[in-house]
């Protein structure tokens, strides 16, 4: 059986930058021990299956070790997937997923991500801290922790202890600073604990640093940057209780995955 496989780099407008994410087209769900090793075998920070379902698409995203229930970059690869290859022009697409109903819209040159916002609360676990190797100046959380810091250059020294990280209460550290240049904040995120020791750029990080930073900046139309080595930018909105993620992609790969059935 062959499987059509794409790598696409997500959140960025040049190869080898962005969040490389596999993408996987299906005409029904393979058994959940085939998709995980798949994603195991592919290697990257998550591989998206998806197949068509009514008017939209099923959508599920695995990282090397786990199924998680929402991922941005592997999203927007998605639907770099379907409106550049098996359905060239399509400007709208709908995702049925572990989150609920995902879309995309391309707008200009960007992909526009409509997801949920995830407002964070302020959090007391010194152990973050010392993963991280340096305190933050305040610590929230909502499904991860949103660890704030003065100066990006802050972020950008950090050299977490990745066990400790993974032994934390929560499944992952967003650390976050103000951002300069035009850029209103920098970010990296850590999430060993899924297998992803350090995510190169984060699309569902952003469910949570656009509420953050639209408070503090009293701003809805943000941008952002993860300062990973390869680097990952985003132009969001936050709008109610969902916050719009654009972002541009690029194919590195198309081929396919040939499995005994």
């Amino acid at each position: 059986m062959d499987i059509p496989l794409y790598q696409i780099d997500a959140f960025t407008d040049h190869l080898f930058g962005g969040n490389p994410a596999g993408v996987c087209p299906l005409q029904r769900w393979l058994p959940d021990a085939m998709m995980q090793a798949i994603a195991a075998e592919n290697n990257l920070a998550e591989t998206a299956f998806f197949y068509p379902n009514g008017g939209g698409y099923g959508l599920r995203w695995f990282t090397p070790k786990v199924e998680v229930e929402l991922c941005g970059h592997a999203t927007l690869a998605s639907a770099f997937v379907i409106s550049r290859f098996l359905e060239p022009g399509k400007k709208e697409m709908a995702f049925d997923s572990r989150s609920g109903r995902l879309t995309v819209t391309c707008e200009d040159d960007l992909f526009v991500l409509d997801f949920p916002a995830r407002k964070p609360v302020p959090a007391d676990d010194p152990a973050v801290g010392r993963a991280l190797g340096r305190d933050p100046r305040a610590l929230l959380a909502t499904k991860n922790y949103l660890a704030v810091f003065d100066r990006a250059e802050e972020v950008a020294a950090l050299a977490p202890n990745m066990d400790a990280v993974a032994a934390l209460a929560l499944d992952g550290v967003i650390a976050t600073a103000p951002g300069s240049n035009g850029v209103d904040y920098v970010a990296r995120y850590f999430a060993p604990g899924s297998g992803i020791p350090e995510d190169p750029a984060t699309g569902m990080a952003q469910c949570t640093l656009v509420p953050y930073w639209a408070g503090r900046l009293g701003r809805k139309r943000l941008t952002g940057r993860q300062i990973s080595a390869r680097v990952g930018d985003f132009a969001c909105e936050l709008a109610g209780e969902r916050v719009r993620i654009g972002g541009k992609g690029v194919c590195y790969l198309k081929g396919s995955i040939s499995i005994d059935a």
